[in-house]
């Protein structure tokens, strides 16, 4: 049976299972939109194209499905482009489909023409321009194969708007098979052998877990390995839920604003076990500094990623949880009696803290949230100071309840990624930790979080700054505030809440903290919360660029 391309597009994401796409009409996909219209796939229109990217990403990361975003051409499909590089970044898997020019009039400058491939070939996993309908239902094949597979990633169809109209017949592919690319899952037994000895030979050993391991569903073989070895383990910001944060071998976060016996312990150790983390800036300080004493182990599923930054003395090519299936059957515990309570002595002596007084300091307002969720809500971050303190103040016990732009550190991202992330799992909380500066990125969309019906909750940390780079000017540019004020320009969040039908709540009290919060939780609606929190509070520990991540500045606001 001959079909349309628009139609052919719609029946190959129903062959994919795909339930909802998030995105924006225009003049060159009216095609698709038409058979939308009829279509069993629920679409959720934003209302700015960089809220569709990143919603389809919120809803990868939360459900471990392909996210799908859609906008037209031009100006539609360059505003995804941030949202894009942001799952780039992070090794999401969303697949995007933008509106094109007629075929004939690619190249020509015509009205809203831009070259979406061109300008995504690098920050996708890979991209296609259909130039013949007869490509086009294996190019989709292809395009959410390479996007879930391997390390995942975004991936760009660019639809000509021609080819949307012409018709032919639909025969949707059984099997992918793209000629250079295949994926290693199964790690080098050798390699897990050598492992297995290394970690039996160590004294202090330590596992350093990133986003990756979330990725393969590796939590329970990490756990396995951890309790086993009595290894204390730390985590990225990505990595955070992949080991509860409340067992008492969770280290926390490293790095730049990780705690600070973490830093110390992965310093000190003698072997590091690298689990689907990429020894990103951010974790290693200054490279020639880090982990003098260790030999590092490094589990990837991605060559590319091994001996990038850090050089390694044994890696491990493949998915992570079957390589860890492999190794828990054959590693011995060593004996890290004396390393754990030295562990032990760094966290008593360098604990995380702020001031406790009458005032609302933004840490609080995060650990409210964890207790009032019993650490069961997914929290979704903006950037800055406020996703440092949701990463170091909420204990994450679950994969996929933290969810947040790590390489990419997109501000207005925790908004558009939460809708998302509601529409993947309705049944769950979720809570967006954001600061006054990033929520007014994306803002616009919540008018798409009402008129769903989407009870997100929005936890405005409001300290009229853009507050991470106001710490910085504090500490490195003598307080000299460039621009990073906001006072006097901040609008009434509440007041804007109930404009778009939404519930506003003002918080200006440290003892309505935690009842504003149980208030939020019972209404059925969007909710804004807008913490006045202290304006110059600031993000400790902080490790200066440039220095090793042992030398940080601590202290208080």
């Amino acid at each position: 049976m001959k079909m349309t391309g628009a139609k052919i597009l719609i029946e190959s994401l129903k062959k994919e299972g795909v339930e909802v796409i998030f995105g924006y009409p225009g003049g060159v996909v009216l095609p698709i939109f038409d058979v939308l219209y009829d279509a069993p796939i629920r679409f959720i229109l934003v209302r700015h194209e960089q809220g569709a990217a990143h919603a389809a990403d919120g809803y990868a990361r939360a459900t471990g499905k392909v996210g799908v975003c859609i906008a037209t051409s031009g100006p539609g499909a360059t505003n995804l482009v941030t949202g894009i590089a942001t799952a780039y970044m992070d090794s999401i898997p969303i697949v995007a489909f933008t509106g094109q020019v007629k075929t004939f009039l690619i190249g020509n400058d015509a009205f809203q023409e831009a070259d979406i491939t061109g300008i995504t070939r690098p920050i996708t996993k890979h991209n296609y321009l259909v130039e013949d309908i007869k490509d086009l239902a294996r190019m989709i094949k292809e395009a959410f194969h390479i996007a879930r597979t391997g390390r995942p990633g975004p991936v760009l169809v660019d639809l000509p708007v021609d080819i949307q109209q012409e018709e032919a017949e639909f025969h949707y592919p059984q099997e992918v098979n793209i000629r250079g690319y295949n994926p290693t899952y199964s790690g080098h037994i050798g390699q897990i052998k050598r492992a297995a000895k290394a970690i039996e030979n160590s004294q202090r050993p330590i596992l350093y877990v990133g986003g990756g391991a979330i990725i393969s569903g590796a939590s329970e073989e990490i756990r396995e390995l951890a309790t086993k070895c009595e290894i204390p383990i730390t985590m990225t910001l990505l990595g955070l839920g992949a080991f509860p944060m409340t067992h008492h071998l969770a280290l926390g976060m490293l790095g730049m604003h990780g705690t600070a016996y973490a830093n110390h312990a992965i310093m000190d150790s003698d072997l590091i076990v690298a689990i689907g983390a990429r020894f990103d800036d951010r974790v290693t300080g200054k490279l020639e500094a880090f982990a003098p004493h260790a030999k590092v182990i490094h589990i990837d599923i991605d060559p590319a990623s091994v001996s990038k930054n850090v050089e390694v003395d044994i890696p491990i090519v493949g998915d992570a949880r079957n390589i860890l299936g492999q190794l828990n059957k054959i590693v011995k515990p060593p004996d890290t009696k004396e390393w754990l309570k030295k562990i032990d002595d760094w966290k008593k002596a360098y604990p995380l803290k702020y001031k406790d007084d009458d005032k609302i300091h933004p840490q609080y307002v995060v650990e409210q949230i964890y207790e009032a969720t019993k650490g069961e809500a997914i929290i979704t971050t903006e950037v800055g100071q406020n996703q440092m303190w949701a990463a170091q103040y909420y204990k994450f016990t679950k994969p996929r309840t933290i969810i947040s732009s790590g390489g990419m550190g997109t501000m207005g991202y925790g908004f558009p990624a939460a809708i998302g992330a509601q529409m993947g799992k309705p049944e769950s909380i979720v809570f967006d930790i954001a600061g006054d500066g990033s929520i007014q990125m994306n803002i616009q969309e919540l008018a798409t979080a009402v008129i769903n019906k989407l009870p997100v909750k929005v936890a405005i940390l409001n300290n009229c700054y853009l507050g991470m780079v106001r710490q910085w000017q504090e500490l490195f540019y003598k307080k000299r505030y460039s621009y990073t004020c906001l006072g006097g320009t901040c609008p009434d969040f509440v007041k804007l809440a109930e404009s778009y039908g939404a519930v506003g709540i003002r918080v200006t009290r440290k003892e309505d903290v935690r009842p504003s919060i149980e208030r939020a939780l019972k209404i059925d609606n969007t909710v804004f919360l807008d913490f006045h929190v202290e304006k110059e509070e600031n993000v400790f520990p902080m490790v200066p660029v440039g220095e090793a991540i042992n030398r940080m500045i601590g202290g208080m606001a």
